[in-house]
């Protein structure tokens, strides 16, 4: 043989093996095979962002393969609202953890979803730089604070404290910014200051360069951010794998808020298999303080979401009032209410 034909065989052999191996470590296939499947069989596929409001999809995926029924999903990160919802309008997703004011502008908009859970409640912080001049919200005006969208939960948080410390709209100026980008935004001094979802204000102070300068309670009792909807043809069609889905999400919150130990071990599968951080960071996020998140209780309430919605009116990002029935469908919480939590321990090998 020719030690030319011997190069190209290696080359050739070598490509073969870079391909197979990119295919098997880098490709979904559960995600590929999916679409082949018959639609009244097709898991649906849910979207998330890497952030500890959203980690009951993480949460619940990784245990449910453990249990009977096996994988009961398909979860599939993304990086930012914008990209999530225009999957979720395409229906290249079917549901996805989309910030509560988002929910009711693409209802408003005539996108076909409903509200079915909450995400989490609480876990939300305004972080300024910690060697910084911004010392109380007061020292906040003429500054530059990154926010996940301007339809979300953390922008009308903003203007609560506004209201409470007598500052104009116009005082900050108010940039959207994906959640991952938002501490090294904060460390290059590119923004005086975020307000997003754990674990970025975890993030932030971890590395020395940020501190909290309120958490979301202060302003906002019972706040809520992130919440789960889920396309109406899919209601429709299946009722009962969305109540699989939120079942799922429920048992899920409620394992969660059961032990610290859970969260740790939370930590640690979900920072190495979904959210690719560090588990310490996902650990200081929902133990220091363990209530600086809580995943329970969180069936959608009527007060809560008339609230966020009078305030997006006032704030100019709606312009009409939807009633609490257009957009929640409170059928699938209120069987979840009375699910238990996982019995689940790490490295068990079983779910219940």
């Amino acid at each position: 043989m020719q030690l030319k034909t011997r190069v190209a065989l290696l080359v050739v052999g070598w490509l073969v093996v870079i391909t197979a191996l990119h295919s098997w470590l880098n490709v979904n296939w559960a995600a590929v095979l999916n679409d082949y499947r018959p639609i009244a069989t097709r898991k649906i596929i849910v979207a998330y962002l890497p952030v500890t409001c959203q980690l009951t999809c993480p949460v619940t995926d990784y245990i449910s393969k453990y249990s009977e029924s096996g994988e009961e999903f398909l979860p599939r990160m993304f990086q930012g609202f914008p990209e999530m919802k225009e999957a979720l309008i395409s229906n290249r997703v079917q549901a996805a953890f989309i910030v509560a004011p988002m929910a009711l502008a693409l209802k408003a908009q005539g996108v076909p979803i409903k509200v079915v859970y909450l995400g989490h409640r609480y876990g939300s912080a305004v972080v300024v730089r910690k060697d910084g001049p911004i010392k109380t919200f007061a020292d906040m005006r003429g500054k530059t604070i990154a926010i996940p969208s301007r339809f979300s939960d953390e922008r009308l948080l903003l203007f609560r404290a506004m209201q409470v410390w007598g500052i104009k709209p116009n005082e900050i100026h108010m940039v959207e910014m994906a959640p991952p980008d938002v501490s090294g935004a904060l460390a290059a001094r590119a923004i005086d200051a975020f307000v997003m979802g754990e674990p970025f204000p975890s993030q932030a102070e971890m590395a020395g360069y940020g501190r909290v300068l309120f958490q979301a309670r202060e302003y906002w009792p019972d706040y809520m951010s992130c919440i789960l909807v889920v396309r109406q043809d899919l209601i429709d069609r299946r009722p009962d794998i969305v109540q699989v889905l939120v079942d799922g999400i429920a048992r899920s919150g409620l394992w969660l808020d059961k032990s610290k130990p859970h969260r740790e071990q939370a930590s640690d599968f979900v920072g190495r298999f979904y959210y690719n951080q560090k588990p310490a960071l996902l650990r200081w996020a929902l133990t220091k303080p363990l209530d600086r998140v809580t995943y329970s209780p969180l069936a959608p309430r009527k007060a809560d979401f008339d609230m966020v919605r009078d305030m997006m009116i006032q704030t100019g990002v709606l312009n009409k009032k939807l009633d609490f029935s257009d957009y929640v469908d409170t059928r699938f919480s209120d069987h979840a209410s009375i699910e238990t939590p996982w019995r689940y321990e790490a490295a068990a090998g079983t779910a219940q």
